[in-house]
């Protein structure tokens, strides 16, 4: 799976995310930012985004996966 097909998905799937997507080998790296993850727990964040690629992980199209979950606020305090 190509890294603009995983951005669509989770942009599809995650209300104005900003995703920014590193393959290594069989692992997806993601930087998922959206103002949809305001109040939610890291757990509930990472669910959102294991929504959008579950299809593929699945299939074993994705074999791993490891994510940054963040509020804009938090992607600018991150940039600090």
């Amino acid at each position: 799976m190509q890294p603009d097909q995983i951005k669509q998905l989770v942009e599809a799937h995650v209300p104005d995310s900003h995703v920014q997507v590193g393959i290594d080998g069989s692992h997806i790296n993601l930087l998922v930012v959206s103002p949809a993850f305001v109040g939610m727990s890291p757990v509930k964040k990472q669910q959102m985004v294991y929504a959008a690629l579950s299809e593929s992980i699945a299939q074993g199209t994705i074999h791993a996966v490891h994510m940054k979950t963040l509020t804009p606020e938090e992607w600018q305090q991150q940039q600090a």
